[in-house]
């Protein structure tokens, strides 16, 4: 796993953008326990680019080595018709990778990303190792999305294989299209000054769909753990993504469990990224020395288009010491 994350932190009072909101989505904003996001001048492209760099000197590898690249699509990209995935593929000189992008589901966009790392892997025996890679931009200078949460700059990169030092043994995924727009940007004949994440429907997000999203959590959560021979007691640690203090204690009450102290931590101080959030989370842990090799850990993620996924990671290398077990087909490492 590598992650950019810019050295420059900017208080969200004193975004140009929060000082000119009404009071009341200002008051909404400063409720939602978000202290400081990163800020950088550096587009999307670039902000993976830097992650993918760290990914791949952390696992000792060159960018030639590389089967695939899979990169989790942008908010917004620079230009129709262009391919970002390919100047990315060039930018690192990852020649003989196979290059396309993964998304539609926000949030949740980078479960479909390992489940297709993880078919690569799979269909064909000598693919090199599969990077994953997002960089989180705000679609405009307004990285307010009211009433939920507020947009950082980062990017993050995991380098998928059969060997390594985190084991994604399962994941689930659901999605319900009737909330496919529940949240847009209407930008079409718009200046990009005038872009806004926009709620369509603000008593569908914060009563149906939250009722929703508990039930799907909870049946997700015990799918999950039920078809891994697995209980809540044999989990060492819940992630969860970051879009706000509330949010985060939804899902602990929804699903009856504490969250790891660095969700939080990471929100105050980052902000939502977008699909980066749960490996971020994830790694933040695994610096802290939360969980030890061989623990379990569910990474929970929920996106408002209206999309859930859950991944079962274990720490540490695969069972044999070198790769996951032989008799679970559906692990893939990180």
């Amino acid at each position: 796993m590598g992650s950019f994350l810019p050295p420059v932190r900017t208080k969200v009072a004193e975004l140009p953008s929060i000082l000119d909101l009404p009071e009341e989505q200002r008051t909404v904003c400063g409720q939602l326990g978000i202290e400081t996001v990163g800020v950088d001048d550096a587009d999307a492209t670039t902000l993976a680019e830097r992650a993918a760099r760290r990914a791949l000197a952390e696992a000792g590898i060159s960018a030639e080595e590389l089967g695939a690249l899979l990169v989790v699509e942008q908010r917004a990209p620079r230009t129709l018709l262009s391919s970002e995935a390919t100047l990315l593929q060039a930018r690192l000189g990852a020649t003989h990778a196979l290059t396309f992008t993964v998304g539609g589901l926000g949030c949740v966009s980078v479960t479909p990303a390992l489940l297709t790392a993880r078919g690569l892997l799979a269909a064909d025996p000598e693919l090199g190792p599969v990077l994953v890679a997002h960089g989180s931009k705000p679609v405009s200078e307004h990285r307010y999305r009211h009433p939920v949460t507020v947009n950082g700059d980062g990017g993050q990169a995991l380098l998928l294989g059969r060997r390594g030092n985190v084991t994604i043994v399962d994941q689930v995924q659901e999605t319900d299209g009737r909330y496919w727009d529940l949240f847009h940007v209407d930008y079409r004949g718009r200046h990009p000054s005038r872009w806004r994440e926009e709620c369509t429907d603000q008593p569908a997000y914060s009563f149906r769909l939250a009722v929703e999203t508990r039930n799907r959590l909870r049946a997700l959560l015990d799918r999950l753990l039920r078809r891994n021979g697995l209980t809540r007691a044999d989990v060492s640690g819940f992630v969860s993504q970051n879009l706000s203090a509330g949010g985060l204690t939804f899902t602990e009450e929804a699903l009856d469990l504490t969250l790891l102290p660095e969700c939080r931590e990471n929100l105050r101080t980052l902000g939502h990224l977008g699909p980066n959030d749960v490996f971020l989370n994830l790694a933040s842990a695994l610096e802290a020395g939360r969980l030890a090799d061989g623990d379990h850990a569910v990474l929970i993620n929920v996106s408002p288009v209206a999309a859930w996924s859950l991944l079962l990671v274990r720490t540490g290398p695969g069972r044999d010491g070198h790769r996951p077990s032989p008799q679970n087909h559906q692990e893939t490492t990180a």
